[in-house]
Order: structure tokens, then C-alpha cells, then sequence
């Protein structure tokens, strides 16, 4: 059995109980720390050798927060529900803020979620410069439930409390002291001795017992705060349409500066156990679990094999691509090399660079000084002649076959034999572009997104000659670059191109058919996709989305669709977003507006394909459109899985969030897929196949599936048992 979690109290001289919170790794609030907590704080309030009370972290951390695992627990049913206001209102409110001894938080490393309702709850916080401090429960889909939306704004003031809990925004302890959530800020050695002695200086009356449930002075008067407020609301609504939580916190927070913070308590804890079953929180605990377990590989990570030092990152091609990964490196401070054919492109190269750094600075994330550092660590070159001092090579040149082989010929000669050789391919089968060397075992995938400094996947490619030790390197550069690293197999795509290639080619399909392409688009942002797929072709540009195509069409071509609506747009020079025209017209920096000049292009279309436009497409509503798009894409992944390309399903739905911006509250497309049913999705997919085309057929997988009723993301082992 493993430890549970629990605090220990320890009475000094001085008379000053100091509880501390134990729960490695980050002292997370369990029930059972919650419970020990109290038991803890009612031995302190009947010690006749108490005075006051401290509460802390062991470690060096505060807490981090309720224990997240747990909420599996409750869902599933295995740990039983607390009643409704137990944690909130009969521990933090009337044991803790209610003690008749004065007590203070001695804040170190985190204090978030529950750890810092915890902290609000005592009468004075005292905080290390660099704690952060935070209530981060709204990326889960629920909200502070153990009083902070009452105790955040009476502490901090309306705005900066909204802040922090809507865009789950932590600060640290410096702020934290500048805005009043922290009464004083000590260095970590002297913490603990620090809040026993305000403690004590409470006890004598000598500093002000806070309870700060009640203070008043930060909050605005009343119209004004409805004001603010219903600006809140307004925010919520544009920027995440389809979620609930977000205005559910703003109500919660609205109760208790109308009705007094009690019944604010009562609302926030009826409010946050409906949430805590809501499909939004499952899905968003189901990505948060997905996102840690896929640096877990089989056959990589369990053979104990440690990561090796990569001091030096070699770089070919200062592109779009090249530059990006370059920005990612130097960021985490890796010195890098920039390779390029002539002084030209390489200019170029550090230009751009140049240009995403200062991009940061603009948007205050760095400063001048760390500008200046990050940008010394690129040196340029035009040769290989450094390269034998490099522990991994990156390759981001266009997508060519040769050009790529006779590449990777030449860094097996010029590059130490220990160093990675990495592609940033995003479509080309790895054994082609390696097919001209002896290091098989060393070249692997690397494929970044773009941009790449700010898309957070890497999708690592292993073919079945990559060795497990470069797997490893790879996935330890991924988590220090701060990329969600997935490990696939090797094929035309990988898993997410691959995956996501059906999301244009229906697209494009179904406007041949008769349906108008910003109404697909439309009907996409609005189920939450950042943009739709006529949006996503202009912005990554034609001519990857002709090549990609080529490629699919080579290796897939019983199920491509040969639509001719880009290549003629192409003819006329329309190729997307850098051409200032493609499915939508860019006159003003990047913003998209329809241009009716495309119904020339689309009639042409389907003249060519010698299709009749079907007036019933134009009556679907959205979620009709919706399903057209995405199933190809459900069907695709299932394949994905099938063959053994992705490890576990789980992974799909983390790469469809992160490299393809899925929206993150439906789970992934896997677990959105399960939602909705592989036998719903089968039987679409089949009328459409008989409709439209063979691109729509379901594939064995999700058919097997359907008909024994079994979920889309079960193991194949499970399906078996089932037969």
C-alpha cells in the first residue's frame, strides 16, 4: 500500500504549532490530508501549549493543489463523494479561518488550487519572492471549490482575482506581496521562523487577525463590480463559445459580493460538484492524464536507459521551419548551428530568428538582456566543418526525397558517429530518406509544427531501425524545449498529418458536391477548431498542401479524392495566405475576409469532376457539417491505431489537440469519437461511402468496433476478450 498523504504538527517553545502538509511530490490535498489537516488544527485549538498556529509544505513546496488523480477516483465511483460544503465550509472556513487561535501560511515553491485556498483561509500569508501562487482549477473544466472564488477578489480586488482564476494565470510571490495576497516576503531559509513570529505578533495584537472572507476594502462598489463582471462574462463567451464553467465562476464570484460570502460558499460548492461531472471536466482530466502518459513508450522507456547530453544542436535550413526549431533551442538554451547553401538564405534564417525573439520582447515575455543571450547562442555556417562537435542534427530543408537522402549521406560522414540525425519531415517515409546511409539506427523523425517555437507537439518518428537509446535522447530534448513530445511509427503522415488529411480532402469534396466552403468553415470554429480547413490550407499555403496530396495519393490512392478546386486556383496564382489571396482575400495583415471571386474556381470544380451540386447540402446544419468532416478524420485515426503507427489512442488525442488544435474540452478526437459512438459513426461513414465515394469507407477497425459495441479507444487486447 502506498503511503497516504497526512500532515504532521510539530509545538515549539515558543508556543507556535507547526502544521506541515506531507504529500509527495508536490503535497497534494487528498481527502486524506484534508482530514488529517483538521484533526491536525483541533489538537492545536485544545493544546493548552498552543498559542498560534503555522501551516507550511514539506519540501520546499507549499501545495499544489487538491490531488488531481483523485477526481478519477470520484468519477469511477472508487472513493466516495465528500458531502456538498465539507472540504469548503466545514474544514477550510469553520476549522481553519474559524480557529480560535491565529494562524499563518508559510509560503514556499507552489501554493495552487486548494493549496492556496488553504493559504487564504489563514490569517496572514507569508510568501519566498519566487512561490507561485494561483487557482488554475478552470483548465480542468470545474472552478475553486474550496472557497477561492470568494477569498481571491476580497484579497486581491475584482480584476486581478478574475484574471488569475479565468486565464488560470499564476503569479509569483513578489506580485503577490505588490497586490496584498501576501503580507510579507522572506527568503526560504528564514519562512517558517518568520510566520511563527507574526503568528505570535497576531496573538499579542500586535498585527491585525485577518479573516479574509470578510475583508470588504478590495472590492469595488456594487455597479461597478456588475460592470466589470458582466465584461468578464462578455470575454468568456467570445473566447470559449461552447464552454460553461468560465460564466459559472463569474456567477459563483457575483453571489458573494451580492449576497454576502457565505452564501458566495454555498453557491461555489453546489456549483463545483455539477461541474465535477460534467463531460467538459472529464474530458479535460482525460487530456491531462493523456499529456503526462505519452512520455511513457514501450520498447524505449521501459529498458532503463538514460538519456544522453545533448550540448549541441546542428540545424539545416533556416526556413520557416528551421528558424522556428532554431528560436525553440535557443530558448532552452541549447547552442545551436544554422546551416544554409549561401550567405543569402542564411541572413535570412537569422533574420527570422531575430524576428520571433523579438516578437517575445514586444509581448513583454523576455527581456533585452535575454534577448541579447538567447541570440548569441546561433552561429551561421555554410559548411559541415563543425558539425563533428554536434550531438543531434536537425534537417528542415523542402520536402524532396533526393535532396534529403544526399543530405543524410553527408552528415553520416561529417557528424560524430554517437549524434542524432533527426527529420522535420512532416510526410516523407524515413527509411526513403535514410535509404542511402548505414546509420539507419540513428535516424529518427523530429517533426515539429509551425511555427515551431509555439506549437507545443513533437511528433518523434522511430522506423523499426531506430534504436530505443535515440528515442530516449529525443523525448529528454522534447520536455527541455517544453514540447509534449508523441513517439509514432513510420509512415506516409505519421499519425497526425496522416490523421488529419481527411479533414481538408472531405472539405474539398463535399463543395464539389454543393456545400459552400465558409459555411464548412463556419461550422468548424464554431464546434471549437481555431480555424476551418479552407482557413488552414490558405495559411499553410498550396503548394504543402499539393505536395502533401501527391504523397497520400501515392500511397493511399484508393481512398484520395482528386479534387481539382486547388490547382486551379493555383493556375491563377491564388496559392493561400503568403500570396495575399486563396480561399479568402488578406487585405489588411492577417485578417480573412470571404471572397466571392472563388465560386468561379469552385463551378470550374465541378464541372471537371462532373458533379451536380446537390441543393440539399446547402440546408445541413452545423452539426451535420460538423460530423462529414470529422469522421473521415475518426476513421483515419483508427487505422492509425490499427497498424501500430500510434502506441495507444490516448496519443492521438493529445496530437489532435496540440498539433492540430482539436478543442481540448472534447477530449481529443478519439475520446470525442467514443462520446458519440463507433456504431453511429460507422453507419454514416458507410452511407456516405455509397454516396460519394470510396474515401468515406469504414475501415475494419472501427467496424469491428461497431459491431460488438466496444469503445473506439479500448486497447485491441480488450476486444479480443470480447469475441
Amino acid at each position: 500500500m502506498a503511503a497516504k498523504g497526512r500532515t504532521e504538527m510539530e509545538v515549539g517553545a515558543d508556543g507556535v504549532a507547526v502544521i506541515t502538509i506531507c504529500n509527495p511530490p508536490v503535497n497534494s490535498l487528498s481527502i486524506d490530508v484534508l482530514v488529517s489537516l483538521k484533526e491536525s488544527y483541533e489538537e492545536a485549538l485544545q493544546r493548552k501549549d498552543v498559542k498560534a498556529i503555522v501551516v507550511t509544505g514539506k519540501g520546499g513546496k507549499f501545495s499544489g493543489g487538491f490531488d488531481i488523480s483523485s477526481f478519477g477516483n470520484l468519477h469511477s465511483g472508487e472513493i466516495e463523494q465528500p458531502k456538498v460544503g465539507y472540504i469548503s465550509i466545514d474544514i477550510i472556513t469553520e476549522t481553519l479561518e474559524g480557529a480560535t487561535k491565529p494562524s499563518v501560511a508559510a509560503i514556499d515553491g507552489l501554493a495552487l488550487g486548494g493549496g492556496l485556498e488553504v493559504a487564504m483561509a489563514c490569517h496572514a500569508r507569508i510568501s519566498t519572492p519566487t512561490a507561485q501562487l494561483g487557482l488554475p482549477e478552470l483548465q480542468l473544466g470545474i472552478i475553486p471549490g474550496f472557497g477561492g472564488t470568494q477569498r481571491l477578489p476580497r484579497l486581491v480586488g475584482l480584476t486581478k482575482s478574475l484574471e488569475m482564476m479565468l486565464l488560470s494565470k499564476p503569479i509569483k510571490g513578489e506580485e503577490a506581496h505588490q497586490l496584498g495576497l501576501v503580507d510579507s516576503l522572506v527568503s526560504p531559509n528564514d519562512l517558517v521562523n518568520a510566520a511563527r513570529r507574526w503568528a505570535l505578533d497576531i496573538c499579542e495584537l500586535k498585527r491585525p487577525w485577518i479573516k479574509s472572507l470578510y475583508k470588504t476594502d478590495k472590492l469595488e462598489p456594487l455597479g461597478e463590480a456588475r460592470e466589470i463582471l458582466n465584461f468578464a462574462r462578455a470575454q468568456a463567451r467570445k473566447q470559449a463559445a461552447n464552454l460553461e464553467h468560465p460564466l459559472v465562476c463569474i456567477d459563483v464570484i457575483e453571489e458573494g459580493i451580492v449576497s454576502g460570502p457565505r452564501a458566495g460558499l454555498w453557491k461555489e460548492a453546489n456549483a463545483f460538484q455539477s461541474l465535477l461531472f460534467s463531460d467538459t471536466c472529464k474530458s479535460l482530466l482525460h487530456v491531462f492524464f493523456s499529456q503526462r502518459a505519452t512520455s511513457k513508450v514501450p520498447g524505449a522507456t521501459d529498458l532503463g536507459l538514460m538519456p544522453r547530453k545533448i550540448t549541441k544542436v546542428a540545424i539545416l535550413g533556416g526556413g520557416l521551419m528551421g528558424s522556428g526549431i532554431a528560436t525553440a533551442m535557443i530558448l532552452s538554451n541549447y547552442p545551436v548551428l544554422l546551416k544554409e547553401v549561401n550567405e543569402k538564405f542564411l541572413n535570412a534564417g537569422i533574420d527570422r530568428i531575430k524576428a520571433n525573439l523579438q516578437s517575445r520582447v514586444r509581448k513583454g515575455k523576455m527581456t533585452e538582456e535575454r534577448y541579447e543571450k538567447a541570440l548569441s547562442l546561433v552561429t551561421g555556417t555554410l559548411g559541415y566543418e563543425k558539425f563533428k562537435e554536434v550531438d543531434l542534427v536537425i534537417e528542415a530543408v523542402i520536402e524532396n526525397v533526393k535532396l534529403k537522402q544526399q543530405i543524410f549521406a553527408d552528415l553520416e560522414k561529417y557528424c560524430p558517429s554517437h549524434c542524432v540525425l533527426a527529420t522535420n519531415t512532416s510526410t516523407i517515409d524515413l527509411n526513403l530518406i535514410g535509404e542511402k546511409t548505414k546509420s539507419q539506427d540513428r535516424i529518427v523523425g523530429a517533426h515539429f509544427f509551425s511555427p515551431a517555437h509555439v506549437m507545443p507537439l513533437l511528433e518523434i518518428v522511430r522506423t523499426q531501425h531506430t534504436s530505443a537509446q535515440v528515442v530516449v535522447d529525443l523525448l529528454d530534448v522534447g520536455k527541455r524545449i517544453k514540447k509534449t513530445p508523441i513517439v509514432v511509427g513510420n509512415c506516409t503522415g505519421f499519425a497526425v498529418n496522416r490523421m488529419f488529411f481527411p479533414y481538408t480532402q472531405s472539405a474539398l469534396l463535399f463543395v464539389d458536391y454543393g456545400m459552400d466552403v465558409y459555411m464548412i468553415d463556419r461550422a468548424c470554429t464554431k464546434f471549437g477548431m481555431p480555424m476551418g480547413p479552407f482557413r488552414l490550407a490558405d495559411l499553410v499555403g498550396f503548394g504543402v498542401a499539393v505536395a502533401t496530396g501527391m504523397q497520400y495519393l501515392e500511397n493511399f490512392p484508393e481512398r484520395v479524392y482528386k479534387s481539382m478546386l486547388i490547382p486551379l486556383m493555383m493556375e491563377d496564382k491564388r496559392a493561400g495566405e503568403a500570396t495575399r489571396k486563396g480561399f479568402y482575400k488578406y487585405e489588411d495583415k492577417r485578417k480573412a475576409t470571404p471572397d466571392p471571386e472563388i465560386m468561379t474556381y469552385i463551378q470550374k470544380s465541378r464541372s471537371m469532376a462532373g458533379v451536380t451540386p446537390d441543393p440539399e447540402l446547402m440546408k445541413l446544419t452545423d452539426k451535420d457539417i460538423v460530423e462529414m468532416v470529422f469522421f473521415p478524420v475518426i476513421n483515419e485515426a483508427c487505422r492509425v491505431l490499427d497498424e501500430g503507427i500510434a502506441v495507444k489512442a490516448s496519443d492521438l488525442d493529445i496530437a489532435s489537440i496540440f498539433g492540430m488544435g482539436f478543442p481540448p474540452y472534447r477530449g481529443g478526437v478519439m475520446l470525442w469519437g467514443d462520446s458519440i459512438g463507433a456504431k453511429y459513426i460507422h453507419d454514416k461513414l458507410q452511407e456516405w461511402a455509397k454516396r460519394y465515394g470510396s474515401s468515406f469507407e469504414p475501415c475494419s477497425y472501427l467496424a469491428e468496433r461497431a459491431a460488438k459495441g466496444i469503445p473506439l479507444s479500448a486497447p485491441s487486447n480488450q476486444v479480443k476478450a470480447r469475441l
